[in-house]
Formats: C-alpha cells, sequence, structure tokens
C-alpha cells in the first residue's frame, strides 16, 4: 500500500497555535519535508517531535518531488512543513500536492495556521467573497498584474514584505485610486500584532511613519467602486 501526504500548518508567530493533531501526525510520520532544517528544527525540538528532516525548499523541490513520490509509492507516510503556515499556500507544496493528485496518491492537510484568513476577519471588510493573490510579481509582469486586480469587483488579499510595503502601497494607489478602503496587518499571532485601517493614503503615511517588521498582509477592499 502506499503511504500518505500530510500537509501540516505551523504557527505563524505564537507557538500555541500549534494543533494536537498536527503535533501527533508529525510524530508518527517517517519523516519530515521543510523548508530549512534548521528552522523546523527549533520548532521540533520544543514540541518533543523527533523525526528526520529533508529540505524541500523552492530551489530543489523540482528534484526532491520525485524522491518523495517515490517513497510514497513504497509505503512511507510523510509529512512536509513550511518555516510558517500551511504548506502551498504562497509557500512549497503544490508542485507536490500536483505531484502527488497525478499518481492517484493519499493526501491530507490538516486545517491550521495560515496568515491571510486572520488579517481578512480583522479588516472589517467585505470577505463573503474575495481574491487571494499572494505576493506580486518582482519586477516582470507587476504592473500587468496590478492592472488585473484593479479590473477584479472583489476584495483582494495580497503578501509582502516589510522593505516593499511602501512600493507596494504607492502602486496600489495608482492602480485602485487613493481613496480605496484597505487593511494593513502584520507580526499576526506575535506579540507586536498590529493591524491599520483606512484609505490606501493612510495606510501610505502610517507605513512612511514607522518601520515596519515581520510579514504584512495587504486586504483591498475593490469589491465597491
Amino acid at each position: 500500500m502506499s503511504g500518505i501526504l500530510y500537509f501540516v500548518p505551523t504557527p505563524v508567530g505564537n507557538l500555541e497555535d500549534m494543533t494536537f493533531r498536527a503535533i501527533n501526525t508529525l510524530k508518527e510520520v517517517d519523516y519530515i519535508l521543510c523548508e530549512d532544517t534548521r528552522t523546523s528544527g527549533i520548532l521540533l525540538k520544543h514540541f518533543e517531535i523527533s523525526k528526520p528532516l529533508k529540505s524541500y525548499h523552492l530551489y530543489n523541490e523540482h528534484q526532491a518531488t520525485e524522491k518523495v513520490i517515490a517513497d510514497l509509492k513504497n509505503g512511507q507516510n510523510i509529512a512536509i512543513i513550511t518555516d510558517a503556515g500551511t504548506p502551498g499556500i504562497s509557500d512549497p507544496g503544490y508542485l507536490l500536492a500536483k505531484a502527488g493528485a497525478d499518481h492517484d496518491l493519499e493526501m491530507i492537510c490538516l486545517p491550521g495556521a495560515t496568515a491571510l484568513i486572520p488579517a481578512l476577519v480583522v479588516s472589517g471588510l467585505p470577505n463573503n467573497e474575495f481574491l487571494f493573490a499572494g505576493f506580486l510579481p518582482q519586477k516582470k509582469g507587476r504592473q500587468t498584474k496590478l492592472k488585473q486586480l484593479a479590473e477584479e469587483k472583489k476584495t483582494i488579499v495580497l503578501y509582502e514584505s516589510p522593505h516593499k510595503i511602501n512600493t507596494t502601497l504607492e502602486q496600489i494607489k495608482e492602480f485602485f485610486g487613493e481613496e480605496t478602503k484597505a487593511s494593513l496587518s502584520r507580526e499576526i499571532s506575535k506579540k507586536f500584532e498590529e493591524t491599520k485601517r483606512g484609505t490606501i493614503n493612510e495606510l501610505i503615511e502610517f507605513s512612511k511613519s514607522k518601520t515596519l517588521k515581520g510579514e504584512i498582509v495587504l486586504i483591498v477592499n475593490n469589491s465597491v467602486k
């Protein structure tokens, strides 16, 4: 019999967000795939999980996937985790899920931590219908993507890094309009968690007034013009 591939979310901040099921699953699999063995090693040590770790990240996932699929076919149960959040959501995991589906293997994704849902809920912006766009392209295709998103009549959810947030906010102002309502959340589930709501102009002023740290979730209300 083939083994099972588990996608296991890990905390985006507070370690107490780790579920009992996630801990038990990681203790039971044959080995664990992770982005950074050092980062994941700290997490696993905290929960007294002792299993072999194998690197699986954006730079080796194409080569590593074939070996993982072979191990699953040979009956091994394998878990994949990332540095934080749910594997496959703006993190490594999609290629492995696609390969698992192509080979008709059993896959289970545990519910758990992800940054976008908490940020969307506390934004106070319409969330009955939204579009998750993840990280914008670094350079090529960035403006094209922003133009496409500006045509979507939905709430838009974006991820952004601290050193690019000012540029991104200025570009959203250009493509969506300066009075567009938005919400910026950072350090979700951590000690200094913070959310700022307002117009794009107000968020630009807020962002430039301080040095933001930690990954950022930006919610843009494009559902009503």
